[in-house]
């Protein structure tokens, strides 16, 4: 019976410890960006933005380049998402683009991002200017 009970115990700890454990503290913030970008070959852009967290608002600058076919100027406005986040500092660092498709999807110049923090930016918004582009470069983000 003793040896029935150490078990029983044992089994009861582990199962609480499983129970109790503490829940994953990423967080989702809202995300508007204006980013402009022009360029012959290698373009450059820069741009400012703002995530909303826990009702706080975190004013950011953007700043990319990418090196490849580039050809003209546009300016875009992005709104959307900014997934697993660990706080505010977390949407700092430098991007690249994720999945097969690159970075603009079908439609509207839907883009998604991923930082080495972790942080995913699920952005989408139209296009004003014109611009070919086939490059593919970084995008960083600093906080203000």
């Amino acid at each position: 019976m003793k040896k029935f009970g150490w078990k029983v115990a044992m089994l009861a700890l582990l199962a609480g410890a499983i129970g109790f454990s503490t829940p994953s503290r990423a967080e989702t913030g809202q995300v508007v960006v204006v980013f402009t970008k022009g360029g012959f070959v290698i373009g450059i852009g820069g741009g400012e933005g703002v995530l909303v967290l826990r009702g706080q608002r975190y004013p950011f600058t953007v700043s990319g380049m990418s090196v490849g076919f580039t050809i003209g100027a546009s300016t875009t406005k992005f709104v959307g998402r900014a997934l697993n986040l660990r706080g505010p500092a977390s949407i700092q660092g430098t991007y690249s683009t994720m999945g097969a498709g690159g970075a603009v999807a079908a439609g509207a110049g839907g883009v998604q991002l991923q930082n080495a923090n972790g942080v995913i930016l699920q952005l989408s918004g139209p296009k004003v200017g014109a611009e070919v582009s086939a490059a593919v470069g970084g995008v960083t983000i600093r906080l203000k």
